[in-house]
């Protein structure tokens, strides 16, 4: 599906899932694991601290290699303005998943693509609004055996089981949810000559 005189294309993440959504119409490229202090020091709202975040990836990886399409992305769950990053464990999934119960959270995804051929950064950010259904523990403690999604913002996939706690999903692009936005990225892809439309 690629153009074969275009360039590597290089995802800046190590997530399965972002690897995943690529693997639907890219039959070639690499995954690089971006090494970036994920910080807010300077105190950037969500929606510019995730740029901040997709486009500092992109650049560490671009360094290294520069003659490849980088593709850069992250992703926040903001709930009453503030960030919930990976539980990490079952104990923070649990909390962050009561703490959700009843609410609304935003997911800001965010991506920078930096195309070596034009020289050019071309940056997007999707928001996608999720209204969590009122639950209790006993919910939030079975789902999580299901899935284990203790290395997702928000504690839960969408790709797996988490719509059980959900009442409504907001969204433009419902790949964004899972971490990357393809139809954005799928049509810089296509404008860029880097898939070919004729071989999809």
């Amino acid at each position: 599906m690629q153009n074969p005189s275009a360039p590597t294309i290089v995802l800046a993440s190590s997530s399965p899932y972002r690897r995943g959504l690529l693997d639907r119409f890219l039959d070639q490229f690499e995954t690089v694991e971006p090494d970036i202090d994920e910080s807010n020091g300077a105190g950037l709202s969500p929606a510019e601290l995730v740029s901040h975040l997709a486009r500092k990836k992109a650049e560490v990886v671009a360094t290294n290699a520069r003659q490849v399409l980088v593709i850069g992305a992250d992703q926040l769950a903001v709930l009453n303005d503030r960030v919930l990053g990976k539980p990490g464990d079952h104990q923070k999934a649990v909390e962050q998943l009561l703490a959700a119960s009843g609410q609304v959270v935003t997911f800001l995804t965010a991506v920078c693509i930096l195309d070596p051929l034009g020289r050019t950064r071309y940056e997007h950010v999707d928001k996608t609004t999720v209204r969590f259904r009122d639950f209790d523990r006993r919910l939030a403690e079975a789902y999580l055996k299901l899935d284990e999604p203790y290395d997702c913002a928000g504690s839960f996939k969408i790709e797996g089981a988490g719509f059980v706690l959900f009442e409504s999903v907001k969204t433009d692009d419902p790949t964004a949810l899972i971490g990357l936005p393809m139809i954005w990225v799928s049509d810089r892809l296509l404008e860029l000559g880097y898939i070919s439309p004729q071989k999809i």
